[in-house]
């Protein structure tokens, strides 16, 4: 395996560097990989529910790409959740951040936010604010956020529903996340 020579960073070389930035590009590559496993990782998520979290992704993708969305948005319904196993709280902040690179800002504004528009259907039930998500009633992508939960999002626990595989989706993943778009040079540092 190669490595660099340092153990401190500022001791290192141009030759180390390039290695790493070599390195780094060929991880790089197998992003969509990692998230496709994340996804499949749902499978055995949290319980509960009359569909897996991995079924409710599928589901989400399904009817984003029926209803003739855009392959952005269905990449973004499919891996919405994908941030439940590592931050249950702010899941929706870390696929956000995922995506940011990859997707318009709108899409990324939508999953970061999904988790408190989301609520709408179900806090009032356990004590919570179920209009929490009206703090951001002076976003543009407010609307869009609302529709995302409404069409893609709380619909999507029926066990009679029938997805498309992720074989269908796999495709416009690897599309989406072949290089980012949406940052410049110094914001991808």
């Amino acid at each position: 395996m190669e490595t660099v020579a340092f153990i401190r960073m500022e001791d290192g070389t141009a030759e180390d560097y390039a290695l790493l930035d070599r390195l780094g590009e060929e991880h790089m590559q197998t992003l969509p990989d990692r998230l496709l496993a994340a996804l499949e990782g749902l499978r055995h998520s949290f319980a509960g529910y009359q569909v897996t979290r991995y079924e409710h992704s599928l589901q989400s993708a399904t009817h984003a790409y029926n209803d003739g969305r855009d392959e952005e948005y269905i990449v973004a319904a499919l891996l919405h959740d994908i941030g439940d196993e590592l931050a249950p709280i702010t899941h929706g902040e870390f696929m956000g951040a995922v995506l940011r690179p990859y997707c318009r800002p709108e899409i990324v504004w939508i999953v970061k936010h999904h988790g408190v528009f989301q609520s709408y259907y179900y806090a009032h039930h356990s004590g919570g604010d179920r209009n929490a998500r009206d703090r951001f009633k002076d976003s543009p992508w407010f609307d869009a956020c609302a529709e995302f939960c409404a069409k893609y999002d709380q619909n999507c626990f029926d066990p009679s529903f029938e997805s498309l595989p992720v074989e269908f989706f796999e495709p416009m993943v690897r599309r989406v996340f072949a290089e980012p778009r949406y940052l410049t040079g110094d914001e991808l540092i």
